[in-house]
């Protein structure tokens, strides 16, 4: 292996850990910042709705680890040193993370009935869909790619 090829993926692996990091710690306090708009919030005990952020959290994480380490398949080691492949990244990755949580929402909300939504929760048609989990797959992936991306 080229020493070239060594530092690229050096590179790209440092900057996919600190991205993924950014990413959590944002995804926790959106998370924190959306519990009321689910019925959790006024029907659950604090202790259920700590461990709700928590989980969501975690899955948050899980996703964006499937949905970087997809991009990075897709589109190559280039993301972070090359401002075109950034973008690149930045727009499969949100595709991916976000075709994920509309499904699960979906899943969860409307199939399974496992969490609802709150009164306050605005849903986007056809699948009703929470408003707010559509906006945190845009939204959060954009912050963490420029808080990881500035110098």
């Amino acid at each position: 292996m080229s020493s070239e090829l060594v530092k690229l993926r050096s590179i790209a692996t440092a900057h996919a850990f600190r991205f993924l990091a950014t990413l959590g710690l944002l995804n926790l306090i959106w998370e924190v910042a959306q519990i009321p708009l689910y019925t959790i919030w006024r029907d659950g005990t604090w202790g259920e709705n700590v461990f709700a952020v928590a989980h969501c959290t975690v899955g948050d994480v899980l996703i964006a680890a499937f949905s970087a380490t997809g991009t990075i398949l897709l589109t190559g080691m280039q993301w972070p040193r090359n401002a075109r492949a950034s973008l690149i990244f930045i727009g499969y990755f949100i595709g991916i993370s976000l075709s994920y949580t509309i499904f699960s929402e979906w899943l969860n909300v409307v199939v399974w009935k496992n969490w609802a939504y709150s009164a306050m929760m605005p849903v986007v048609p056809p699948l009703d869909t929470g408003l707010f989990p559509v906006l945190q797959w845009i939204i959060v992936p954009i912050m963490a790619s420029w808080l990881t991306l500035r110098k």
